[in-house]
């Protein structure tokens, strides 16, 4: 009887060290796990943050490029005249950029600078004119309307040392694009970022470079 009871007793012992072991290692796991999961959601987040803004800035630049393109292609007139730039034109290649930047609000977050860059009579750089589309509060980085208009003492438009230049009876389309990036979850640690892209295109062939014709009923896209 006494050794039944021992080994009664040994079992319930050995039983009773298994189930120690085996909620110690669900113990250990949780608490790995309480401490990895929070790291794993900001670095998952984390993640996200960084491809919106990756996308941003590739859909920004390529808005850029978009909008030089189109704006060097303008060309309406007849076959007895040189084709004109209207200021209709200028807002039709604005809505296509508009269509392109659809979910980026770039209407009120952002601001497109188009710039014609052409040569003065003293074979200078000048910006003709300018046109803005956008809300944003932010001037050209590279010059204004009327800029170059005499001498030679401007240099074109672009970073210093890598300016584009308008080649003699020609213009260049540049476009500069200026977005506040709003992050989708870490506003309070990235703040807004400023994305800032540029573009250019000589003009497809050759134009009426004169001046922006007006258009009835067209209100122009001034950068005012």
């Amino acid at each position: 009887m006494s050794q039944m009871l021992r080994a009664f007793a040994l079992r319930k012992a050995r039983l009773a060290r298994r189930f120690r072991l085996l909620r110690d290692k669900r113990a250990t796991v949780m608490i790995e796990m309480a401490f990895c999961i929070p790291l794993m959601v900001l670095l998952g987040f984390g993640g996200l943050e960084m491809a919106s803004l990756t996308l941003a800035n590739t859909r920004i630049s390529q808005i850029g490029l978009s909008t030089a393109d189109n704006a060097s292609r303008i060309a309406v007139g007849s076959n007895l005249s040189l084709p004109r730039v209207r200021e209709i034109d200028i807002n039709e290649v604005f809505t296509g950029a508009e269509r392109q930047a659809e979910g980026l609000d770039l209407g009120t977050r952002g601001r497109i600078i188009l710039s014609s860059l052409e040569r003065n009579d003293d074979d200078g750089q000048w910006i003709h004119w300018q046109r803005c589309y956008g809300d944003l509060d932010v001037e050209s980085s590279f010059g204004d309307a009327g800029d170059g208009a005499t001498g030679t003492d401007f240099p074109g438009m672009g970073p210093e040392g890598a300016e584009v230049t308008a080649p003699p009876g020609s213009a260049v389309m540049f476009v500069e694009i200026v977005y506040e990036y709003e992050p989708l979850l870490y506003e309070q640690w990235l703040g807004e970022r400023t994305i800032r892209s540029t573009a250019a295109f000589n003009i497809r062939e050759g134009r009426d470079l004169s001046q922006v014709y007006s258009s009835p009923g067209v209100t122009p896209s001034t950068c005012s």
